[in-house]
């Protein structure tokens, strides 16, 4: 077992198996030293979870719990791309976390910090990364949250 595995064990995180594709894309793609992971919903156990509008029916708390969630999921991809060894990540280069806002909605940064932190506390200081949190109008399958990664690998 790999360290990011045991801090993985002892943090409770278990990572599932990569999100298959539902379209025309795949979900990573390495190019040098570098992983692009496709977009990530909040998919846990293989199921759906928090749908719809943050700041509406989805709140702040929940928004932030969708991020984490996507975040495990990124790492997944990570995972694959690297043959199960996850001690291969140099770093976390960049987040991009898509928050489906309501029009009044304001705290983007908040809920991306449920998968920035998440991505540190995995890590470590190799999780410290840039990051874009931007609200969209809808996301896919009414996503509240979907984010997506840059790694720099071995």
């Amino acid at each position: 077992m790999g360290n990011i595995d045991k801090r993985l064990k002892d943090l409770g995180i278990a990572i599932p198996e990569p999100a298959a594709p539902v379209a025309n894309y795949v979900g990573w793609v390495r190019s040098g030293n570098l992983v692009f992971t496709s977009g990530q919903l909040p998919l846990k156990d293989g199921t759906f979870q928090f749908q719809g509008k943050v700041g509406g029916e989805i709140s702040l708390d929940e928004a932030r719990q969708a991020a984490g969630i996507c975040a495990v999921n990124v790492i997944a991809q990570v995972k694959a791309a690297l043959g199960n060894d996850l001690d291969r990540v140099r770093r976390v280069v960049k987040l991009v976390v898509f928050v489906n806002g309501a029009p009044e909605f304001t705290d983007h940064p908040k809920v991306a910090n449920g998968a920035s932190d998440l991505m540190v506390e995995v890590f470590g200081d190799k999780g410290r990364h840039a990051r874009s949190a931007v609200g969209a109008g809808s996301l896919p399958l009414n996503a509240a949250v979907e984010v997506e990664g840059v790694f720099e690998v071995k």
